[in-house]
């Protein structure tokens, strides 16, 4: 049994995670380069350590939970990574949103040093980690997916096992392709509401309650309503899963038009917002094209 991990990435998703480890009563061994990160995780019974590489030969197996491959392969393979100190049979345990060819490359990496691979990005969103029902999807050898089944199952309420490694990847880009195509068709449908005279509110859950709803309306459609915007993603972060489905459906020969529009619509938002912008911001371009902002009563500013 496995019951002590490395934790790299403490992130809005990542010290979620990292959280419900440790009230699961899983020893946890955590760095980020912000020193507040650790301290939050340290309170909660963590193990603050200098470097990925320090973290990893404490614990013994490694989670990352990073914000792009390049930092991940850095973190695995860099001159202090993982790879450098991991005992051979260990695992490395990668819930980063990667594309399937990166996680593939890299998962050769660890196997040329004996580390074994499992791909367990997440979805969901923010606010199903920090309570432990977000879903895992999971890609890798089922004996291997089974052996740390029990600290995939204390971050994650639900996890599915795709296939071998790349699989998850696939499946992971496409929820996030389709959480933002829904996130602007939302918009869209709530901007109509207003323009029509509709009570933003009773429109809201009018549209929750009917055969046009998605969890992205029912979750991010509230932080609008409220002008908070504040999902914990950012328009950069929605561009690099939009690019990563663009590729797939080059490389599959699957036509994404949809997905090609949504990628310029948010290109849009990373032009006037910026990169750091929150992804729902992507709404903002609608109220300040029309001059009408999509506000109401009764909304939270986080999820």
């Amino acid at each position: 049994m496995d019951d002590s991990y490395a934790f790299i990435g403490l992130g809005h998703l990542g010290g979620h995670l990292a959280a419900s480890l440790l009230r699961h009563g899983f020893a946890v061994t955590v760095f980020d380069r912000d020193p507040a990160a650790v301290d939050r995780l340290v309170a909660l019974g963590a193990t603050a350590a200098a470097s990925p590489a320090q973290a990893a030969s404490r614990a013994g197996n490694a989670i990352t939970c990073l914000p792009s491959p390049s930092i991940s392969e850095r973190v695995l393979a860099g001159p202090d990574g993982l790879l450098t100190v991991l005992p051979a049979g260990a695992t490395w345990i990668e819930m980063s949103t990667n594309g399937r060819d990166e996680i593939v490359r890299l998962a050769a990496l660890a196997a040329a040093r004996n580390i074994e691979t499992l791909e367990c990005p997440v979805t969901g969103g923010v606010h199903l980690a920090a309570t432990g029902k977000i879903t895992a999807l999971v890609g890798g050898d089922p004996a291997l997916y089974e052996r740390h089944r029990r600290a995939i199952e204390a971050m994650c309420s639900r996890s599915f096992l795709m296939g071998p490694i790349g699989s998850a990847a696939v499946i992971k880009v496409i929820t996030n392709m389709l959480a933002f195509i829904h996130l602007v068709a939302a918009g869209e449908a709530l901007m109509l509401a207003k323009r029509g005279g509709l009570d933003l509110a009773q429109a809201f859950h009018a549209i929750a309650a009917s055969s046009g709803t998605s969890f992205v309306h029912e979750t991010e459609s509230q932080l609008v309503l409220n002008g908070s915007y504040d999902i914990g993603f950012t328009m950069d972060l929605a561009l690099k899963d939009l690019g990563f489905a663009l590729a797939m459906g080059q490389e599959f020969g699957a036509p994404l038009d949809l997905a090609a529009r949504v990628n310029a619509i948010f290109e849009q938002g990373k032009a006037t917002y910026g990169g750091g912008a929150w992804s729902t911001m992507i709404v903002k371009l609608l109220e300040d094209a029309t001059g009408s902002d999509l506000r109401a009563p009764g909304f939270p500013a986080k999820l």
